[in-house]
């Protein structure tokens, strides 16, 4: 059954145990993986055009980057950007991208064209789909986003998938996992732990593990909610169905919180049933007129 609508939508501009995701460890070496994108054509029509032009999340053996030197009271774009690849490549060191380029090639373009309707469509956005079985996804500043194969198996289309994605893109778009980072290390800076220098290092590698920790653990509540209501809108902005990600909390919250697959999920997010009222008590009644927008069900990329 689907939730109450959000008023404010039509006028304002959601184991292989993720436990298994060993954070630390990856963070100890230098980053191998990363995400790159191919050339391809910006999509012009609603609901991620199915054409052949897109990009994919790739992961590469390059030569290992140095630390980024950062200034964290004030991250520039640029910044941003490279502290979110830190994080991406630690967290694709301990879960790999899927390999399969085809349905890389197919998120990203439907990642992309959600994140065209966003307020910050000219960041490098990339996706990717990470091998674990866990139903989960994660955010990292800059543009980057993994959801992994156990959600992405869930999905009974591609709205489903849309209101996902415009989930994260909502958290990268609301800074809402640098903002944490900043605080941290502007703590730790603060405390002596290195003194003034912005650039140390040690500071940066600090910062780039709490934001690997943030990315795969755990946002405030509030943060959480902000990014349903607003991935529902980017979603239904790029033209697919606006229940999608309500789809997805709902099918969550049938599963018994201790099956594996939703341990560490319902662990560091709020229970989708309070994800759903929260998404309930922001909404009005305008919704039911609005033109339904594109399920596409038979679009969804088949990952087996």
């Amino acid at each position: 059954m689907r939730i109450a609508t959000l008023a404010f939508l039509v006028s304002c501009s959601l184991t292989s145990n993720t436990y298994a995701l060993d954070l630390g460890k990856a963070l100890e070496g230098a980053i191998k993986d990363k995400i790159q994108e191919s050339a391809g054509a910006t999509n012009t029509d609603k609901a991620a055009p199915s054409t052949t032009e897109s990009t994919a999340a790739t992961a590469t053996n390059d030569t290992a980057a140095a630390k980024p030197q950062i200034n964290w009271k004030s991250p520039s774009r640029d910044e941003e950007i490279a502290i979110g690849r830190e994080v991406t490549g630690s967290l694709l060191g301990a879960a790999p991208l899927v390999k399969d380029d085809a349905l890389q090639q197919y998120v990203n373009k439907v990642g992309r064209w959600i994140a065209s309707q966003s307020e910050r469509p000219d960041l490098p956005w990339r996706f990717g789909v990470i091998e674990s079985s866990d139903l989960n996804a994660f955010a990292a500043p800059g543009g980057y986003v993994l959801i992994t194969k156990g959600l992405y198996q869930t999905f009974q289309n591609e709205a489903q998938l849309a209101g996902v994605l415009g989930h994260e893109i909502a958290h990268i778009v609301k800074k809402h996992q640098l903002k944490v980072m900043q605080k941290q290390a502007l703590l730790d800076m603060g405390a002596g732990l290195l003194g003034d220098k912005y650039g140390s290092s040690k500071l940066s590698k600090k910062a780039i593990n709490t934001g690997a920790e943030i990315s795969a653990r755990n946002l405030d509540k509030s943060a959480e909610y902000e990014a349903d209501r607003m991935g529902m809108i980017l979603a239904y902005r790029a033209g697919y169905d606006v229940y999608g990600l309500p789809e997805v909390l709902q099918n969550m919250a049938q599963i018994n919180k201790s099956d594996n697959s939703v341990a560490l999920l319902f662990k560091t997010h709020p229970h989708p049933d309070d994800r759903l009222a929260q998404l309930g008590e922001s909404a009005g009644t305008q919704l039911d007129a609005l033109k339904p927008g594109k399920t596409l069900g038979k679009r969804l990329y088949p990952l087996r």
